[in-house]
């Protein structure tokens, strides 16, 4: 299979490269605008700040985006962004504030609304240089070339696309990795190894995918392992970047953005929905890929099997063992959500043109009965 690889981003993965946000954003202007995470400790924000005014740098800070915020923050951040008239973007903060200093950098000099954005006004003309700083680590959208976002007006997944060179760098520091630390660290991992797992067993999957996608499956195992790595933010960082590169040159999957439709209807955390998601979605992939889900059973560090479908097989019960000791649900059941709120929004991510490249074939009745086992 021939490859086609284009990855243009400087990367700086590491601890205090934080430091390292001003001599890059000075590239391209004197005046950047931060578009951060509500939640955020100050602190951060402010040494931020100063690193950018360090560098002679002029930084206008918005800080209001909260993990309830629509896609119309964006609007926000471009308004503020165009009255200083900024020269480039940093998104600081979760997954969140990543999606909407993305789509801000996109809409500023285009002049154009999150609303025209969505409904799919072309977004490949001007744009500003784009620096990530995610707090809580990549995932399968990062480097790709379009990302999910949640139109407010219907709670539906739409898919928008990236300008080439959107992103100027993509910094991430591990001292400011912090969901590790919490009581949602094992969904948060499991999240990213579900995606690893779906991009690894993609139809637009090659040799570069694989030898990411493994690395990174190989770290995320070793997470779920309490204190096999001594440093588990750093290798929660590496893992993710790995993912993300591996999905630019193959497929986020679809399990990814079922999650998300089903995040977008509910109170439930992507991360949670992901893992309930993921032995579902295994069982098709074992049936579709077995050979390679023999490889992400040994990954996982399952007993050998006699033959590689045999191998393969033992990789869900692997998860769902893995989710157990973990005390990760395995499935929605306990938050009593009615099926008929889902179906329309999970039918929109199966149309989705990732979904194309899944390796099974995502049927309506396939979906609707994925539904049924997790809700």
């Amino acid at each position: 299979m021939d490859i086609s690889f284009r990855f243009n981003p400087e990367v700086l993965i590491g601890t205090e490269t934080l430091s390292m946000a001003g001599t890059i954003a000075a590239r391209y202007g004197t005046r950047i605008m931060v578009a951060a995470d509500h939640k955020l400790d100050s602190q951060i924000v402010n040494r931020l700040k100063d690193i950018l005014q360090d560098t002679r740098l002029e930084a206008i800070v918005f800080d209001g985006i909260e993990e309830n915020s629509g896609a119309e923050m964006a609007d926000n951040v471009v308004s503020l962004s165009n009255a200083a008239h900024c020269d480039a973007i940093i998104g600081i903060g979760g997954a969140k504030a990543q999606t909407v200093a993305r789509m801000a950098a996109i809409m500023a000099p285009m002049g154009i609304t999150s609303t025209e954005l969505l409904d799919g006004r072309d977004s490949q003309g001007k744009f500003l240089p784009l620096l990530a700083i995610p707090t809580e680590g990549t995932d399968a959208f990062t480097a790709a070339e379009s990302f999910l976002v949640i139109d407010p007006r219907d709670k539906m997944i739409k898919s928008v696309t990236s300008p080439i060179h959107l992103y100027a760098s993509i910094i991430v520091d591990c001292n400011l990795i912090t969901m590790l630390s919490d009581s949602a660290s094992s969904a948060y991992i499991l999240e990213g190894l579900f995606a690893a797992v779906e991009v690894y067993c993609s139809s637009k999957a090659n040799f570069l995918s694989d030898t990411l996608l493994e690395k990174a499956v190989t770290s995320y195992a070793r997470l779920l392992k309490k204190g096999a790595s001594s440093n588990p933010a750093e290798t929660f960082a590496q893992a993710g970047m790995l993912l993300s590169i591996g999905a630019a040159v193959s497929s986020a999957g679809f399990g990814s953005a079922l999650a998300a439709a089903i995040n977008a209807r509910c109170s439930v955390s992507k991360p949670l929905c992901s893992s309930a998601l993921f032995p579902v979605i295994a069982e098709r992939l074992v049936s579709a890929r077995p050979e390679k889900m023999a490889k992400v059973a040994g990954l996982l560090g399952a007993p050998k099997a006699a033959t590689p479908a045999d191998m393969a097989k033992t990789a869900v019960d692997t998860i769902r063992k893995a989710m157990t000791a973990l005390a990760v649900p395995v499935d929605l059941k306990e938050h009593s959500l009615p099926l008929d709120r889902f179906t329309a929004a999970a039918d929109a991510a199966r149309k989705l043109e990732l979904t194309a490249n899944s390796a099974w074939t995502v049927t309506e009745d396939e979906v609707f009965n994925i539904l049924k086992q997790i809700l």
